[in-house]
C-alpha cells in the first residue's frame, strides 16, 4: 500500500506516471518504507501491484531515451483500483493514528 499511496500523492503533485527510480526517491523519504527501495525489491512489489489491477505499466517511447543517451524505462501508472486502495490505507491510518493514546511524560 506504501507504493500506492506514494503514487497516489504523486499524482496530487502533477505527475501521472512515474518510473522505478522516481518511486525508489520518493518512497525513501518516507521512514518506515526503507526496504521497499531496495535493489530488486520494489520492482518486484510493482509486478505484483500490476497483476492486482492496482498499477498499469508501459515502455516510454523508444525516441526518447535514444535522444537523451540513457535506458529505457517503464513507466507506472496509478488505476482508479490503486487509487481507492490508497485512500482506503490512508483512512484506515488516519483512524489507528486518532486512536492512540497520547503518552504522557512521568515526573522526574
Amino acid at each position: 500500500m506504501a507504493i500506492c499511496t506514494a503514487a497516489a500523492n504523486l499524482r496530487r503533485r502533477g505527475s501521472d506516471e512515474f518510473h522505478g527510480y522516481e518511486m525508489a526517491k520518493t518512497l525513501g523519504d518516507a521512514a518506515d518504507t526503507r526496504l521497499l527501495t531496495a535493489y530488486g525489491t520494489l520492482y518486484r512489489a510493482l509486478g505484483r501491484l500490476e497483476k492486482m489491477g492496482l498499477v498499469q505499466s508501459r515502455w516510454e517511447d523508444p525516441a526518447v531515451p535514444a535522444r537523451e543517451n540513457r535506458p529505457g524505462r517503464r513507466l507506472y501508472t496509478l488505476t482508479a483500483l490503486g487509487e481507492a486502495a490508497a485512500e482506503e490505507a490512508r483512512r484506515a491510518q488516519k483512524a489507528v493514528t486518532q486512536k492512540r493514546p497520547r503518552r504522557r511524560l512521568a515526573p522526574a
